[in-house]
């Protein structure tokens, strides 16, 4: 019975294994994802989590044993930096295993690992309209009186008196009486003599 044995031997030595989990991680942890067969990426999930776990608690031991597993000191630092922000309060699960189907040459099931990265809620602040009762509602909508119809104002003109109609029309004819000769003026004109030579002509 294996008692207090996890994990898998995959038909290696102990150094081959752990160097090979050794190189898969860092890989995973530069390029956030990578392919692999089923067995290989259930294993490498664990060596994953625990290297998060550490960079989550940031002091410098939990440093120092993440460079005795990682190859690269890069990535450990640039670990630790964004441990905090990428994963957030999560206390597990940091990595997904998609099944992708079966490699082409040996028919071995294929699958990828990739990094859960936790997405920021941004929270948009969204103030809430408190409801007015009816009775405020109609109080404040101001009352619109109907307009009333515009009745346009014609100006009448002043009406002239009739008389000065009446003076108007009478004014013409008046005009052709004093035009028209009369007896007296024909005899005036035919003998070209004033009316004082002829009253002189009558008493003589």
């Amino acid at each position: 019975m294996r008692h207090r044995k996890s994990g898998i031997k995959l038909n290696r030595t102990s150094s081959h294994r752990e160097a090979m989990f050794r190189n898969m991680v860092t890989s995973l942890l530069k390029h956030e994802r990578i392919k692999t067969t089923d067995i290989k990426a259930k294993e490498l999930r664990k060596w994953a989590d625990h290297l998060i776990t550490l960079a989550k608690r940031g002091d410098l031991h939990a440093r120092r044993q993440a460079l005795s597993i990682v190859r690269e000191k890069n990535i450990v630092h640039k670990l630790f930096e964004e441990a905090g922000e990428k994963f957030g309060k999560s206390s597990g699960g940091y990595t997904r295993i998609t099944k992708l189907g079966r490699r082409p040459g040996d028919a071995a099931p294929v699958s990828l690992i990739e990094l859960i990265v936790a997405e920021k809620a941004e929270k948009k602040a969204t103030k809430k309209k408190k409801a007015k009762p009816k009775a405020e509602k109609k109080a404040d909508k101001p009352v619109e009186k109907p307009s009333a119809p515009v009745v346009e104002k014609i100006e009448e003109k002043p009406e002239e008196p009739e008389f000065a109609v009446e003076a108007k029309e009478e004014a013409p004819e008046d005009k052709a009486e004093a035009k028209a000769p009369g007896p007296d003026t024909e005899a005036e004109e035919s003998t070209g003599d004033t009316p004082s030579d002829l009253e002189e002509d009558k008493k003589s």
